[in-house]
C-alpha cells in the first residue's frame, strides 16, 4: 500500500521553530515528528511513500534520504506550489496514486496510535476519529444508523456530531478520489479560502462510496506547542529506554521519562521528567522538566517547564551576588 504523506504546510502554530526547520522536522520524544509516522507505517508493512513538499522541502528531502538510505524504501516528492490547501495537494501528487488499489493519507504533523492492522484490513475506506470538546475547529463526521460516514464537513458552525478527523485516511477508491479532487478544483470548491480533503471525500460520499470511522487511541496534532508538549510526555513514556548510568551525568538527577541524545554533556542538575534533549547539547546547573532541547545547544544556570529549545540555542540564567539584611522581602518572580 502507498502511503502519501503531505508537509509542505508553513507551521505558523509553531513559529519560531518553524522559521528554519518544517514543522514535519521538528523533534518530539527524541526524533522528528515525520519519523514517528514513517516508522509506524514501516513496521506495518508499508515500504512505498509519497511526500508532498513545499516550504522548506529541500529540508525534508534530505532528511528522508539519508535517514532511510539503503532501506529498499520507494520514495517520491511532489512540490506542491502555491500551497492551497491539503486537497490541493493531493490534486498536484494525483498522478503518483491514482492507479493504486488503496492508499494511505497520513497527515505529516500528526501522530496517532491505534490498530492499524485492522485500519488497513478493513474493505471500505475508512477514516481516523477522535471525539473531541470543540468539533467546530475541525473536519467532522456524521454516521447514518448502520455506521457509514453521511456527511463530512470542514469546521462546522453548528456541529452536528463530535467526531474529529484526526488526519489518518485509507482511501479504498483512488480514481474516484483523483476525480472527486478534480471536481473541487474546476469548480472552485472552497472552504475558509482552501481546497479541503474533507469537500472531496465528501463529493465520494455523495456519489455513492461507502466510508466507515475508527477511533485512534491517541491522537496528537503536532503543529501546536502544547500538543507537542503532550506528546512527547506520553511517547517517552512508552518508550520505556533503560536511563543512562548515573556517573555518565556528574552531580545529575534523572527523572524517568527521559530522552539524552548522544554525545551530551550534563552536570549539576536535574531531568525530568518528560524531556528530551537532542544530540551535542550541554546543560549545567538547570532544572528542567517538562521540556523538549534541540541539537547543538548549551543551557547554563537555567529553570525551565513547559518549553520548547530549539537547535543551536545557547541560554544562561541569571546569577545573583546577595547580600541582605534583616526584615526584607525580595520577590525575583514578578
Amino acid at each position: 500500500m502507498k502511503a502519501i504523506i503531505p508537509v509542505a504546510g508553513i507551521g505558523t502554530r509553531l513559529r519560531p521553530h518553524t522559521h528554519t526547520q518544517p514543522k514535519a522536522l521538528v523533534p518530539v520524544a527524541g526524533k522528528a515528528i515525520l519519523l514517528h509516522i514513517v516508522d509506524m507505517l514501516i513496521e506495518n508493512g508499508v515500504t512505498d511513500f509519497v511526500f508532498i513538499v513545499g516550504y522548506l522541502g529541500i529540508k525534508i528531502r534530505k532528511f528522508i534520504l539519508a535517514h532511510y538510505k539503503d532501506s529498499g524504501l520507494s520514495v517520491e516528492f511532489v512540490v506542491q506550489e502555491p500551497r492551497e490547501g491539503i486537497g490541493h495537494a493531493l490534486y498536484i501528487a494525483r498522478e503518483t496514486y491514482r492507479n493504486e488499489q488503496n492508499i494511505l493519507i497520513v497527515l505529516g504533523d500528526t501522530i496517532v496510535q491505534l490498530d492499524l492492522s485492522e485500519f488497513l484490513n478493513c474493505g471500505h475506506s475508512v477514516l481516523g476519529v477522535s471525539k473531541v470538546d470543540t468539533p467546530g475547529q475541525f473536519g467532522i463526521a456524521e454516521l447514518n444508523g448502520k455506521g457509514f460516514i453521511k456527511k463530512l464537513i470542514e469546521k462546522p458552525k453548528i456541529p452536528k456530531s463530535n467526531l474529529a478527523l484526526v488526519g489518518f485516511y485509507k482511501i479504498a477508491e483512488p480514481e474516484l478520489l483523483v476525480k472527486a479532487l478534480e471536481h473541487i478544483i474546476e469548480n472552485n470548491i472552497q472552504t475558509l479560502g482552501e481546497y479541503h480533503l474533507t469537500d472531496a471525500l465528501m463529493h465520494m460520499v455523495t456519489n455513492g462510496s461507502q466510508m466507515r470511522t475508527m477511533p485512534v487511541d491517541n491522537w496528537f496534532d503536532c503543529g501546536k506547542s502544547q500538543s507537542l508538549l503532550d506528546a512527547n510526555a506520553i511517547l517517552l513514556a512508552r518508550q520505556n529506554k533503560q536511563q543512562e548510568p548515573g556517573e555518565k551525568y556528574p552531580n545529575t538527577i534523572i527523572i524517568p521519562p527521559v530522552s539524552i541524545g548522544s554525545n551530551c554533556q550534563i552536570s549539576n542538575s536535574i531531568i525530568g521528567p518528560n524531556v528530551a534533549i537532542g544530540d551535542d547539547t550541554s546543560v549545567t546547573y538547570s532544572i528542567i522538566g517538562n521540556t523538549i532541547v534541540g541539537s547543538f545547544s548549551e543551557l547554563k544556570s537555567i529553570v525551565l517547564n513547559n518549553s520548547i529549545i530549539g537547535n543551536d540555542t545557547r541560554l544562561w540564567g541569571l546569577s545573583q551576588r546577595l547580600n541582605i539584611g534583616d526584615n526584607t522581602e525580595i520577590n525575583f518572580t514578578e
